[in-house]
């Protein structure tokens, strides 16, 4: 389980992580990027795939702002070390 923690609104399992990462790396656009993100509203996690880091700075943070979808971390799709 990733974000099994009290820092994080639940845990995700990493049978969809890996699902997620899947996607990414097969998708016709070159994403470079998968970003976790927790909806409020709906209570799960979103994966959002960017094709550049730059964009990672531009999502409002889990745990800094109120906003209803917020970053919770961020992934590089191909050494699958964490970025953000």
């Amino acid at each position: 389980m990733m974000f099994d923690s009290p820092d994080y609104p639940r845990a995700l399992s990493e049978k969809e992580f890996n699902s997620w990462m899947e996607k990414g790396r097969q998708s016709l656009i070159s994403y470079s990027y998968l970003l976790i993100f927790w909806d409020e509203m709906d209570e799960k996690y979103l994966p959002i795939f960017v094709e550049n880091r730059n964009e990672i700075q531009t999502y409002e943070r889990y745990g800094d702002s109120p906003g209803r979808q917020l970053l919770v971390a961020a992934y590089d799709l191909h050494s699958e070390s964490r970025v953000a």
